[in-house]
């Protein structure tokens, strides 16, 4: 009950801070989960993608 009162005193108590913390935690999700999905996709088309194979059409003039 004592976690709870602490949630309740330090995050909902007022509309303002509460609002915050969802704006917060959504912005927060949003990073992490992109950053998850864009490794995930990656992986799966590593050797496909045009940062795996411009060096194969790309030539130096040096």
């Amino acid at each position: 009950m004592a976690v709870s009162t602490l949630i309740y005193n330090t995050f909902i108590r007022r509309n303002s801070i509460f609002v915050g913390t969802i704006l917060f935690g959504a912005f927060a999700f949003e990073i992490g989960f992109d950053s998850a999905v864009d490794k995930y996709w990656d992986k799966l088309n590593a050797g496909k993608q045009w940062k795996d194979i411009k060096h194969n059409y790309i030539t130096s003039d040096e």
